[in-house]
């Protein structure tokens, strides 16, 4: 699949962000916007402190259509009680009064330090007048949405006549088990609420759901799909590969920017029993701390691998057929390390992407994971969070 470079809405979105006063500087508010009413589906953390937001936008989506997302950084209104709730439904108020629509067409993201109260003032204030800034670049909502991000995030990919783009942040506190941080996909496809909603699921299963940083689960994870439909029908099939296959890339990008990560770790379990089996070794692997520090130091220390694997006490192990090789280097045969030069080893885990692919010989079963290496610059980073 291609992506276009640079990213570009669909027909009939458009976006603007700008600094309202929460952070000293930067933006840190963001508007995305559709000429109509547009079918939605989401999903949402299953972290039992979610966010205001959160609690607001499982109510707003039950409706089935958006007019628009607002979305502030810096201050992510969790942990705030009724009044962090009544704050999140005057931040959807104040950006239906700028569309020109109801607020139960609104969707309202915030993202950053927890338990701090939401400045709605400078919400409110802020969102008046973003109409006139709004742009056809998505670049330029993805600013106004990071927090350690290093970049904003957007990609856009055509199916058929349609275009899909999503639009993303995130760095830290990353294990969804939902879809992921933020993420807000667009299209100019016509489909109904209900198969959005399944086409999502289906897609997060294998990308969001399988990308993690640091094991954490955020209280604000959000993924939103909206569908204005200007640009007609697609082929359903077609248009779910397509989102599966976005959808995957913005996981890898995410991964890549991952906290004081240096490079893309991308595991790949194949010959398992069962896919739940695939995913939590997978998983085992990509969110060890020494397998991330093997693939950041490039150290061959490849037994790390056989331990990670060996601690999924419920998975069906052949272990006299397990096998792993590292950028396609074998460094596991049946079981044990396989004979390799650790120079070509060193080598390999030195590159910016570290493939790692397992096979457990006990199935037919695979599934993929994506994260980073752990570096000192992770712990730098959210050592002083809160205070910067």
């Amino acid at each position: 699949m291609t992506f276009d470079s640079p990213p570009r809405f669909p027909q009939g979105f458009r976006c603007a962000s700008r600094n309202c006063g929460i952070k000293k500087t930067g933006r840190d508010l963001s508007l995305f916007v559709s000429d109509v009413d547009a079918a939605a589906a989401a999903i949402f953390t299953r972290n039992q402190f979610p966010g205001a937001p959160v609690v607001l936008g499982r109510e707003t989506i039950r409706g089935g259509a958006l007019r628009a997302i607002v979305v502030n950084s810096r201050v992510s209104n969790v942990a705030t009680g009724t009044e962090g709730l009544a704050n999140a439904r005057r931040m959807a108020a104040a950006a239906a009064a700028e569309v020109g629509t109801n607020a139960g067409r609104v969707l309202v993201s915030s993202t950053g330090v927890i338990g701090v109260p939401l400045p709605i003032e400078k919400i409110e204030d802020g969102v008046r007048g973003m109409m006139a800034d709004l742009v056809a670049d998505p670049l330029a909502g993805a600013e106004g949405i990071m927090t350690t991000d290093t970049h904003p995030k957007a990609i856009s990919t055509s199916v058929g006549d349609a275009t899909i783009t999503i639009i993303a942040k995130g760095s830290g506190m990353i294990e969804p088990d939902m879809a992921t941080m933020l993420a807000y996909i667009f299209t100019d496809a016509t489909l109904p609420a209900p198969t959005l909603d399944r086409m999502l699921r289906d897609a997060a299963f294998l990308s969001f759901n399988m990308l993690s940083v640091d094991t954490d689960t955020s209280t604000s994870d959000t993924c939103v799909i909206m569908a204005n439909g200007l640009a007609g029908r697609v082929d359903e099939g077609a248009f779910g590969d397509a989102l599966q296959a976005a959808c995957i890339r913005m996981t890898e990008i995410l991964a890549r920017d991952g906290e004081g990560a240096t490079k893309l770790l991308r595991v790949t379990v194949r010959g398992a029993a069962t896919v739940e089996d695939a995913r939590r070794v997978a998983k085992s692997l990509v969110n060890s701390p020494l397998i991330k520090t093997m693939a950041h130091g490039a150290d061959p220390n490849v037994g790390r691998i056989l331990m990670a694997i060996g601690k999924c006490f419920d998975v069906s192990i052949d272990h006299d057929s397990v096998l792993a090789s590292i950028n396609g280097i074998p460094v596991v045969e049946n079981g044990m390390r396989a004979t390799f030069e650790d120079a070509r080893v060193r080598e390999t885990l030195a590159a910016d992407v570290v493939d790692l692919e397992v096979d457990l010989g006990a199935g037919t079963a695979e599934a993929t994971a994506y994260g980073c290496d752990l570096t000192a610059g992770y712990v730098e980073e959210n050592a002083a969070y809160y205070s910067s």
